[in-house]
């Protein structure tokens, strides 16, 4: 790349873990220009720090407002080389902006194949690999239709979104009806059978030309959407395995869905005969604390690793995975813990990495405080996952 690299970030300071791009591209040599409708003063002082120049915009969905904050930048700082949020909100942003700025990425003829669900299972199926059986359906006969076409249980959730929000097990006539009556009619929704499996994902980041540079793979204790129905807790944790059949799936999807210099996060069951189907892809790194867990698993800064892939095509630590990395939650309203913090902490020791007090709007999934733990061997992990969720 030339030298004087301008990368633009939209909502750099979002979410909370992820302010750690802005300092380590700037090191690695960018000029880094935010975007984001926050006032410059509530941004942090790292992040202050961090950005070469900021732009505040009124409303981060007016287009036109975050376009002219790009044309400024360019005007004043020359070719724009990057423009990137890593969030699945500002997808669609990020592609337009790519395609009126002529920047290297997803430009807005890719997004239809990333965003949404049945498109995703036509390159699944054109690569070969199995799916879960279902459509895109409209109206209220067609769903009957479908529901009773693929029998009972079904999954309902939104053509084109993310996580396990507005996504419903309808278990007979009566759950769709009262579907059909809660439903958002803006919505096009997808139904497919249930699978009844475990949650596997395949993470990692690959660099300008789609080779595969860090992988690692999630496996999940219960179902998010089952976390989020019964206000439950539920751990999740880096495997120091990547099983081989994940992998030859996770290559082959990299290179379908056209992956440069990008997170990507694969999501699988594994159902019970070993099989594995994949369920979606996000262009995007996984959410809450994982991207910290690639750290601690592996003792690299991925955050950096990724900025020497944009400036130099190379990622230059090591992924040879010393630890198993673990995400633990608990749910206050639902539970009472036997264990208090400080015993918690007395427990686990040097292993225990740091305990979150997750925000509003994701305890629901996250927990109302979530736990990060690591250590070499497995049955130590699932020790602690048992010491932190014991109840009375």
């Amino acid at each position: 790349m030339e030298n004087n690299l301008n990368f633009v970030m939209i909502s750099p300071h979002f979410p909370d873990n992820f302010a750690t791009f802005a300092p380590r591209l700037q090191e690695t040599g960018f000029n880094t220009l935010g975007i984001a409708d926050v006032p410059y003063e509530q941004l942090s002082q790292t992040l202050k720090n961090s950005l070469t120049d900021y732009y505040r915009v009124d409303n981060m969905e007016d287009y036109n407002q975050v376009y002219r904050a790009v044309a400024y930048f360019a005007h004043k700082y020359g070719r724009i080389h990057r423009i990137e949020s890593h969030n699945e909100h500002w997808l669609e942003l990020d592609a337009r902006l790519r395609t009126d700025f002529n920047v290297f990425g997803y430009k807005e003829n890719d997004l239809d194949a990333i965003k949404h669900k049945s498109a995703m299972k036509e390159v699944f199926r054109s690569i070969g690999l199995p799916v879960a059986n279902g459509r895109v359906f409209y109206e209220r006969n067609d769903g009957f239709d479908l529901a009773h076409e693929l029998n009972f249980p079904v999954i309902i959730k939104p053509d084109s979104g993310v996580g396990a929000g507005d996504t419903y097990k309808i278990n007979n006539d009566e759950e769709l009806a009262h579907f059909f009556d809660i439903r958002h009619p803006e919505v096009t929704y997808i139904m497919e059978e249930f699978i009844p499996g475990d949650i596997v994902t395949f993470d990692g980041l690959a660099d300008r030309d789609g080779n595969i540079v860090y992988h690692s793979s999630l496996l999940y204790n219960v179902a998010v959407l089952e976390t989020v129905e019964k206000n439950d807790d539920m751990y999740f944790y880096l495997s120091r395995e990547v099983p081989e059949d994940l992998y030859e799936m996770g290559v082959k999807m990299v290179e379908a869905f056209n992956a440069k210099e990008r997170f990507f996060h694969f999501e699988f069951f594994r159902i019970a005969d070993g099989t594995l189907l994949p369920l979606e892809v996000n262009m995007r790194p996984p959410g809450g604390s994982t991207i910290d867990m690639f750290n601690y698993g592996n003792d690299i800064d991925i955050f950096k690793e990724y900025a020497n892939v944009v400036k130099d095509n190379t990622f230059y630590g090591s992924v040879d995975r010393p630890y198993y990395c673990g995400y633990v939650s608990r749910q206050y309203k639902t539970y009472n813990y036997v264990h208090s913090n400080d015993e918690i902490r007395d427990y686990l020791g040097e292993n225990l990495i740091n305990i979150q007090t997750i925000p509003g709007i994701f305890a629901a999934i996250m927990g109302d405080e979530g736990y990060l733990v690591r250590t070499p061997s497995e049955e130590q992990l699932f020790d602690y996952f048992a010491f932190i969720r014991e109840k009375y």
